[in-house]
């Protein structure tokens, strides 16, 4: 069993004709339990920046604009995956057998990516020898 995960939460765009990635935060998670809160956290706190509930009250007029209906709704994505008891059944099961996870959703301008992985799993692959590659 891995005991510690590292969690990263990142939104790439183009800019300049460069794919950019944007830091949203980084959690270093004690036990796999807070690695999935962490991950359904950051995916629910996109997906309500995205798309806020007017109900709210405190969204400036015109603010929120229909979109066309063949983009993809990141922010339903993003919700769906949280709520989904299978999904997050396979994302511990991965986490535990030390494997990295990545779940990614995008729209016609942002990837967001939230990735996790066992802290021990990434202590172990440095303890491989490294493929050394002669040129010349």
């Amino acid at each position: 069993m891995h005991d510690e995960f590292l969690c990263h939460v990142t939104a790439y765009g183009i800019c300049e004709g460069k794919r950019i990635g944007v830091p949203l935060g980084s959690y270093r998670a004690p036990t796999l339990a807070l690695a999935l809160w962490w991950l359904r956290d950051r995916a629910s706190w996109i997906a309500e920046r995205l798309d806020p509930q007017p109900e709210i009250g405190n969204i400036p007029p015109s603010a929120l604009v229909p979109v066309a209906g063949n983009v993809p709704d990141v922010p339903a994505v993003l919700r769906t995956w949280c709520a989904d008891d299978v999904q997050q059944e396979l994302v511990a099961d991965e986490l535990a057998a030390g494997r990295l996870i990545r779940i990614a959703t995008s729209d016609e301008t942002t990837e967001y990516e939230l990735l996790a992985e066992s802290v021990d799993a990434l202590r172990m692959q440095r303890t491989i020898p490294a493929l050394v590659v002669s040129v010349g």
